[in-house]
């Protein structure tokens, strides 16, 4: 089973950015790979999705904000969060093949 690990979280003002990273162990070309995120005390939410074919979608909370794309050599898929709120902090995970990676971390805080 492929193993995923995201990395790139950390601490940010309002209206600041991060890139996540989502590496994945085996081979994820050809699949669908999500990005959800958790907060505390409320249900794991999607917020990202790149298909099989590279199409792209997001929910309204983040569209046009977020960006989703894949680098298929390196077995990556980056989640680009441009001007973030403080609604946006939570745990953000990647999901392929019914695996999960451990999650990381984003906080949007001043």
């Amino acid at each position: 089973q492929v193993q995923l690990a995201e990395s790139g979280g950390g601490l940010v003002q309002p209206g600041g950015s991060l890139r996540l990273s989502c590496s994945a162990s085996g081979n994820i070309l050809g699949q669908n790979v999500m990005w959800f995120r958790q907060a505390p005390g409320k249900e794991r939410e999607w917020v990202a999705l790149i298909s099989i074919g590279d199409s792209t979608e997001y929910p309204n909370s983040v569209k046009g904000r977020f960006t989703i794309s894949r680098d298929n050599a390196k077995n990556t898929v980056y989640l680009q969060m441009n001007s973030l709120k403080s609604e946006d902090t939570a745990v953000y995970y990647c999901t392929t093949k019914g695996a999960w990676g451990q999650g990381t971390q984003v906080t949007v805080s001043s």
